[in-house]
């Protein structure tokens, strides 16, 4: 609909409020017709789940028996048990070592693709990009073969380089199996930053790096001064990423020790999963409770995030 010209005495006041209400109306509609599938399933998938989650976090319930309400006895319970706080310690490792070498090596191999000129980049990117169109379970697969005590690919290198490993199961000591989830992680993980990165560098003038060079700055001095600092908003949102997705994320640790040896791998996120659909438990109502312990520790991670990795972007 056109509109009407207002400036022309013509066109009375009646006719004008008549036509901004309906411009009005025809706006609401449209805004709503818009947002309502997204705000639906949201609702519908989000914060409805995360509401039960809460109620049933007061029961005590085994999915198919008439629920008892217990109030806060399974938050007080959680309080006590042992294998919640080793879990977070193991959830606390993963969330310092995970990110911090994603963002180190994506950030190097980034800088080289993005700053050397080498050729056959676009074949880099497709190479360590392809880690990421695995699912989690074939990842997984992959370096439990690679652990393998008796054929796996690790033991037979550290043999050909005169290394006596025998046949170690890397998965199978407490002494070696926290740390061995986090290759998988990496490598999983990598491909998909160094392409971030190297988009991110992309758009930093050249005139910065020429002008740079002209004052003889070297390779470092350019990428302490004018890389690192243009881009940091980029690695400010990819840390946040990383370290949500390394405290609530379980599927290595299910598929490759399902929280062995001893529980020396378990996080909060595989036990919970054990307390309400493992074998012998079927707990839901405490599995809920210790869901929202693990929603709090996200909350609390997010907050910590924006109050010591303030978002201070950098113009040119």
């Amino acid at each position: 609909m056109n509109q009407p010209s207002f400036a022309d005495p013509a066109v009375s006041d009646t006719k004008r409020n008549k036509w901004l209400r309906k411009t009005r109306t025809q706006r609401i509609i449209f805004l709503l017709v818009a947002i309502t599938p997204a705000f639906g399933g949201y609702v519908l998938f989000t914060l409805y789940p995360n509401l039960l989650s809460v109620y049933y976090s007061l029961l005590k319930w085994d999915g198919i028996s008439e629920p008892e309400f217990v109030g806060l006895d399974n938050y007080v319970r959680m309080v006590q048990d042992k294998y919640v706080w080793r879990a977070l310690w193991h959830n606390l490792f993963y969330m310092v070592t995970v990110p911090v070498l994603v963002i180190l090596i994506s950030l190097v191999l980034g800088y080289l693709l993005a700053n050397k000129g080498y050729r056959g980049t676009a074949f880099f990117k497709v190479l360590f990009f392809f880690p990421n169109i695995l699912s989690t379970v074939v990842i997984a697969l992959l370096w439990a073969f690679i652990y393998d005590g008796m054929f796996g690919l690790l033991n037979g290198l550290l043999r050909i380089i005169g290394i006596p490993i025998g046949n170690y199961y890397w998965l199978g000591e407490t002494r070696t199996a926290l740390a061995a989830i986090v290759p998988p992680y990496v490598w999983g993980s990598v491909g998909l930053y160094v392409i971030i990165f190297m988009n991110a560098m992309a758009t930093i003038p050249k005139s910065l790096y020429e002008a740079a060079i002209l004052e003889g700055a070297g390779h470092m001095t350019r990428l302490f001064q004018i890389t690192l600092p243009l881009i940091m908003p980029i690695i400010r949102v990819s840390a946040l990423f990383l370290i949500l997705g390394s405290l609530k994320s379980f599927e290595n640790q299910m598929i490759l020790t399902n929280g062995g040896p001893a529980g020396s791998t378990d996080v909060i996120g595989l036990y919970m999963f054990n307390l309400a659909f493992g074998e012998n438990f079927h707990n839901y109502g405490y599995a809920s409770a210790v869901g929202m312990f693990l929603f709090v520790i996200l909350v609390a991670a997010k907050l910590i995030m924006d109050k010591f990795l303030p978002d201070r972007s950098v113009e040119y």
